[in-house]
């Protein structure tokens, strides 16, 4: 792999894998339950899927298990991924490569503070809300209102990273490629490396 192109640790490109492809499939059944459901504001002709509630909420729980470890991993190991003390110093100067890796720290820590409040939502409400029609629920509002903020998150998050880093740094959370010393029997290692002194 070459120097010149952004590395992005191994462990951190896994649970990132993981965490999007779960917090996308959420999204995803959220749109079908919510169009099967509900469809206040937009209504499409979809096909009915048995038990898509639970479908979702399986989602819900895969995110419940992934979030924490992801979470973890970004306030220690990848802590300069997210908002610093100088970040918000850095926002005015977007034109500049600063500026602009600024705003896409701040996008990542409101990724996870919007996966997290959709977490939390989510785990409030009753499977049987929406099939008897009660749209009304403090909880479920507040669960579409993250689903809304969460998928608006995911585009400007995806905006944001090819912004600061352009399709070199998208492509370098995509590749399978490791080095050397950043290969899966040194992550007990890595993680070690966060109570060390």
């Amino acid at each position: 792999m070459s120097r010149s192109q952004p590395y992005q640790p191994s462990l951190l490109r896994l649970l990132h894998g993981l965490t999007a492809l779960v917090i996308l499939l959420a999204l995803l059944s959220a749109a079908w339950v919510y169009l099967t459901y509900d469809g206040r504001l937009i209504q499409l002709s979809i096909p009915r899927i048995p038990d898509i509630i639970g479908i979702h909420g399986t989602f819900g729980v895969g995110l419940l298990l992934l979030l924490p470890l992801f979470a973890l991993y970004s306030f220690h190991l990848g802590q300069n991924r997210l908002i610093s003390s100088n970040t918000l110093r850095q926002l005015p100067q977007l034109p500049r490569p600063a500026g602009r890796y600024a705003l896409h720290r701040l996008i990542n820590t409101v990724m996870l503070i919007a996966a997290t409040f959709a977490l939390i939502t989510g785990r409030m409400m009753k499977e049987e809300w929406l099939p008897e029609g009660r749209l009304t629920e403090t909880w479920y509002t507040l669960h579409l209102w993250a689903w809304v903020v969460m998928a608006m998150a995911v585009v400007v998050h995806l905006t944001a990273a090819s912004w600061a880093g352009g399709v070199a740094l998208l492509r370098s959370m995509l590749t399978a490629q490791t080095r050397e010393n950043d290969r899966p029997r040194q992550w007990w290692q890595q993680i070690q490396s966060i109570w060390k002194p």
